[in-house]
């Protein structure tokens, strides 16, 4: 299984962004929610799912969107399911911390 993996540095800070490779490139609405997983946010290295769970476990802020890796990021105990929101039924999460 693989996803799409870029890392943005902005001020120092690290945000990781992952999507399910199939989802690239595409936009979901419902109601006044829009998620567009374009190639400029996410488009990074296409890496293996366990690869990105490794980064994402030493990451303070991260994007996700996909069921691939929303779900393995809840079995890995990085976030909660009750942090997932959908889009269309699509899911996707985000971790800040402060």
């Amino acid at each position: 299984m693989k996803v799409f993996l870029k890392i943005h540095i902005r001020n120092e800070i690290e945000t990781v962004a992952v999507c399910d490779e199939d989802l690239l490139n595409q936009v979901f609405r419902e109601g006044n929610l829009k998620i567009e997983i374009s190639n400029q946010f996410f488009g990074g290295n296409l890496v293996n799912l366990d690869d990105a769970i490794d980064i994402l476990k030493q990451s303070s802020y991260f994007n996700i969107v996909g069921e691939n890796i929303i779900n393995k990021v809840i079995d890995c105990h990085i976030l909660p399911k009750e942090g997932i929101r959908f889009i269309n039924g699509v899911p996707m999460a985000m971790k800040m911390m402060f």
